[in-house]
């Protein structure tokens, strides 16, 4: 029997393998109780093009009190912040690997306001 977090690390091991087949750089979700983490990584999968998340001061201070980098209205902020930096490195299209995560709540909110800050994937 595999626990939880073997299941979710097994559906992303299968998503990151059709994303590498592709060849485009890959916007990377995680997410825990208390945060949640974006980065853009390059097409080879060596680099790390863009990072955003809310364990960042100036995110941290934008949110308001401690704590509060857990909700969707957070996950919108990093959203929009890692399409501004992805496009600034040069990256218009992206594959979005949510890395085992259902694409629900904070990980849809992310996902969203990534393509309102005009992102393509």
């Amino acid at each position: 029997m595999m626990t939880k977090k073997e299941q979710r690390l097994r559906r992303a091991r299968q998503t990151r393998i059709r994303i590498a087949q592709q060849g485009v750089a890959r916007l990377t979700v995680n997410r825990t109780n208390l945060h949640i983490y974006a980065s853009v990584i390059s097409g080879c999968g060596t680099k790390v093009l863009a990072a955003a998340s809310t364990a960042e001061a100036e995110v941290r201070t934008a949110l308001g009190a401690a704590g509060k980098g857990g909700n969707a209205a957070a996950a919108a902020v990093i959203g929009k912040r890692i399409a501004e930096k992805a496009k600034a490195a040069g990256v218009e299209k992206v594959a979005f690997d949510r890395a085992g995560f259902a694409y629900h709540g904070r990980v849809k909110a992310l996902a969203e306001a990534a393509r309102e800050a005009g992102l393509q994937f």
